[in-house]
């Protein structure tokens, strides 16, 4: 469909048509809507929303609705790469400028944002910053800037990029353009600093959940985890995942062991040349390995929605990094799992390594974080409230989504022993570090505590009949269950949260544990199994599934795009329980757009088809009882019935328009009965539809492109000036003038 940002308004109505047309989306999740109308509203905003939970949306579609261009400030090559691909197959302009563009092809693209042929231009901070570049951006009409990845600029982050906190020139050189910030992971100093150093001003601040409830999490201990790794891919043979390793070495050595099982496995590290990192991340991508076996280096700018699964093969050195790196499963919303294997030795090794020939203050805030990933993976509660209490968001009930909730601890009322360490908390006026008050709980006498004057307080020495390692546990959980949190910037001070003063005033009680590390086996009940008897699909949809798999795979080589980008996994579950043959119905799938339909849904269609689909009979009650499926095949009849009933009408002179009219059809299901007509030989008034000049011009771009090219090639050529009617009308003329149709 021909894009025409002069037809659209910046409203929420005309969002919501960009979200269907272009996303093929019926609806925008929580808080979308809401953040939406904060940038229609010309304001700086604050986006908090986990991995997969539609950040880009939130600043894609406001920049098609709105007059201009959108610069987005990303990271790293790869995420642009993949936003830009996704953008262009919805059949939105886009193009992104790195290191790895020559100036060739960034002249064209300047030119593009010139003539205002773009809507959103993805640059790297570097080049943002570059000298001339602001200079360019000011002869542009900027919409908005749109800061990706916004954790990197505060240094309390788990990922400070220096060269992010340079934008705050952005404020100085476009005082009047909004700024939109966005992260999936940030704590309460870091979305301080993202504030600060953007210099938003009275921005609205959207904190999402940060629930990904269909990831499974689980922990396992670290003893020989070489064969449970291998025999958990062996058990998921057709699902992407990533194996994350502390080092180097680690991931070579685990690669080769899963490629000696016959597993598609590779390794990527930064001791390899960008060369090798970027051809195992091409392949995996494009779904020619099944396993990345990686150290952090990997993963950032990844925008593959169908990885099933992450295992940490070694303890995290920190919450931020954990959650982000698992929110690289399951992106697509449908289940993923992500395992992490720990040991102490982990713990050790970690310690030694964010310590060595560091400035201290940064060393003792990395082994803080640390200690609260170890707290996580020893933590006999619900998983996934640690994980939300971290980021400031309660669970009201355990997930029932982890190994944790799936095997329950044996628990005591830890009630007293919470109130006594808050109390203590509250009498030190919450300034002291866990270590501090451990001493004071138990009653030490030393220069800390005394220069305090903390042995004079009430709860001095009130927890005397417990060691230091129980009470550290107990704080810890304390701080897992959201009663406490750690003030880094004021010497790691623990703080009450308001659940805590509940704690405190007796209105909620608390249960405590204490942690053993044991692999129990998951337990699956009769009920368990049946409830997943019931949902899982039916063999044909599975049999389906696969084809469609198979059929993507296809054309994402073809196009050298990934698979991914042509359709999600979910979007074809659902194509394959629901089986649409239709226009109407293969419209209805979530995932298909109007631009995704026009290049794919022919190929989709005929894949149903061949599997035994048939036309459901909603979609053609809701389009035309008569209307057939849009793809030629041995069940389609020979321009008859409507088809017959619509040349009757337009050889009587009508136009397209009247005869939907008096059909009370669409303009195009009529559109596509006149392309079958034409195909098939009848006669049609083609100076309606398509001009020689228009023919001409068609046919001059598809001889640059050569061979047969993609309708979906020869579109984004041409600039989007024709919709794919008119050029499927010219490749058809072109046919029938050299004899090779009917």
């Amino acid at each position: 469909m021909l894009f025409a940002p002069e037809a659209l308004t910046p409203t929420l109505a005309s969002a919501r048509r960009v979200l269907k047309q272009y996303y093929g989306y019926d609806q925008f999740r929580p808080m979308q809507e809401d953040i939406i109308q904060s940038i229609l509203d010309g304001r700086d905003t604050v986006v908090l929303m986990p991995t997969g939970g539609g950040k880009s949306v939130c600043f894609q579609v406001p920049a098609i609705v709105q007059e201009g261009l959108c610069v987005v400030v990303s990271p790293l090559i790869a995420l642009m790469k993949d936003q830009v691909e996704a953008l262009r197959a919805n059949g939105v302009a886009a193009a992104y400028i790195n290191s790895s563009v020559g100036q060739s092809e960034q002249n064209s693209i300047a030119g593009d944002s010139l003539n205002g042929h773009l809507k959103l231009l993805y640059v790297s901070p570097e080049k943002l910053l570059s000298q001339g570049f602001l200079q360019f951006l000011q002869r542009l009409r900027v919409s908005m800037f749109a800061i990706d990845e916004a954790h990197c600029i505060s240094s309390w982050g788990h990922d400070f990029r220096p060269e992010y906190t340079q934008l705050r020139l952005l404020r100085d050189q476009f005082p009047q353009v909004p700024i939109i910030a966005l992260t999936a992971t940030a704590d309460r100093l870091t979305q301080r600093d993202i504030q600060t150093h953007l210099r938003l001003h009275e921005p609205r601040v959207f904190l999402s959940s940060f629930d990904r409830p269909n990831l499974n999490l689980i922990v396992r201990p670290g003893q020989d985890r070489v064969t449970s790794i291998i025999d958990f891919v062996e058990r998921r043979p057709a699902e992407p995942g990533i194996v994350y390793c502390l080092s180097r070495k680690q991931c070579e050595t685990l690669a080769q062991k899963l490629k000696a099982k016959g597993i598609r496995a590779g390794h990527y590290h930064a001791g390899m040349t960008p060369l090798q990192r970027g051809n195992v991340q091409e392949a995996f991508l494009q779904d020619d390995l099944q396993v990345i076996v990686a150290t952090i280096a990997f993963g950032m700018g990844i925008d593959k929605s169908n990885v099933r699964w992450v295992i940490h093969y070694n303890l995290p050195k920190n919450i931020e990094g954990y959650y982000q790196e698992i929110g690289r499963a399951g992106r697509d919303g449908a289940p993923a799992t992500a395992v992490l294997y720990y040991s102490f030795a982990d713990v050790a090794s970690l310690r030694e390594m964010i310590t060595k020939d560091v400035d201290p203050r940064l060393a003792q805030l990395s082994v803080t974080k640390l200690e609260r990933m170890q707290q996580f993976a020893e933590a006999a509660t619900c998983r996934r409230k640690i994980l939300l209490n971290y980021f400031s968001e309660t669970l009201a009930e355990d997930c029932g989504n982890c190994d944790i909730c799936r095997n329950p601890p044996t628990t005591f009322d830890g009630t007293l022993l919470a109130q006594k360490a808050l109390s203590a908390v509250v009498r030190t006026r919450e300034r002291v570090s866990i270590t501090l008050l451990i001493d004071v709980l138990r009653g030490m006498r030393n220069q800390a505590v005394l220069s305090g004057g903390y042995d004079q307080i009430k709860t001095y020495g009130a927890g005397g009949d417990l060691s230091y390692l129980d009470w550290y546990s107990y704080i810890h959980q304390m701080l897992n269950d959201g009663l406490l949190y750690i003030a880094y910037e004021e010497g790691y001070a623990l703080k009450i949260t308001d659940r805590g003063q509940q704690v405190l005033k007796g209105q909620l009680t608390v249960p405590m544990k204490k942690f053993q590390i044991t692999e129990k086996a998951e337990k699956v009940t009769r009920a368990s199994k049946k409830a997943a008897a019931a949902s899982a699909p039916s063999d044909s949809a599975t049999a389906l599934f696969e084809r469609l798999r198979v059929l993507r795979k296809r054309i994402a080589d073809e196009q050298n795009v990934p698979p991914y980008v042509i359709f999600t996994d979910t979007t074809l579950q659902e194509m394959a329980a629901e089986k649409p043959v239709t226009r109407v119905g293969m419209l209805a799938i979530s995932g298909v757009g109007m631009k995704k339909f026009e290049t794919y849904g022919e190929a989709f269609i005929k894949e149903i088809l061949a599997h035994g689909g048939r036309p459901n009979p909603d979609d053609a009650e809701e389009a035309d009882q008569d209307e057939l499926p849009v793809v030629p095949s041995s069940r389609k009849r020979e321009a008859g019935d409507t088809h017959e009933a619509t040349w009757q009408l337009h050889r009587q002179g009508l136009t397209v328009e009247n005869i939907a009219q008096r059909r009370s059809l669409s303009v195009s299901t009529i559109r596509a009965h006149i392309e079958t007509l034409f195909a098939k030989g009848f006669q049609i008034r083609l100076e309606e539809f398509l001009t020689m000049d228009e023919y001409a011009e068609i046919q001059t771009a598809r001889g640059k492109l050569g061979g047969e090219p993609l309708l979906r090639d020869l579109y984004d050529h041409l600039r989007e000036k024709y919709d794919y009617f008119k050029l499927r009308l010219a490749i058809t003329y072109e046919k029938r003038l050299r004899g090779q149709l009917a």
